[in-house]
């Protein structure tokens, strides 16, 4: 396990914990990211604005973390560009299909005990867990 990495883990979780209840809490929004992007597509009246920071703050934490910490944000995957297109295709159509994501079934859902988020993070995971093995095991790929 060379990838173990428990404080850095620990205070992302906590990050995204906060930053989730704070949105809750002053907003009264769950953080489902795939909803929240859906929605700025397709906005409501006086839904655009808080979507779009919400969506800028995600992307310029990442680019502060590239400036800041370029090793911290290196990918160790070595894949063609269409896998990754076709795996972000199939995570997309998961969300839509599985009403959300795992940050808002995941995070959100867990945090308030819905039963429907407990069955939808089981199932994230158990197609992680899946797609892992059949990719290092089956097609020779390694993780």
């Amino acid at each position: 396990m060379h990838n173990f990495t428990p404080i850095a883990s620990l205070l992302g979780g906590m990050l995204i914990g906060l930053s989730a209840a704070g949105l809750m809490l002053l907003n009264g929004r769950i953080a489902g990211i795939s909803g929240i992007v859906a929605g700025a597509f397709r906005p409501e009246p006086g839904e655009w604005g808080w979507r779009i920071c919400f969506i800028a703050g995600m992307a310029g934490v990442g680019v502060i973390a590239r400036v800041v910490s370029p090793a911290s944000l290196a990918i160790g995957i070595t894949r063609p560009m269409g896998i990754f297109l076709i795996a972000g295709l199939m995570v997309g159509f998961g969300t839509r299909m599985g009403s959300g994501c795992t940050s808002g079934h995941g995070v959100c859902g867990l945090s308030r005990g819905s039963v429907r988020s407990l069955a939808a993070t089981l199932s994230f995971v158990l197609a992680g867990v899946l797609t892992v093995y059949l990719t290092s095991h089956l097609f020779g790929e390694q993780p």
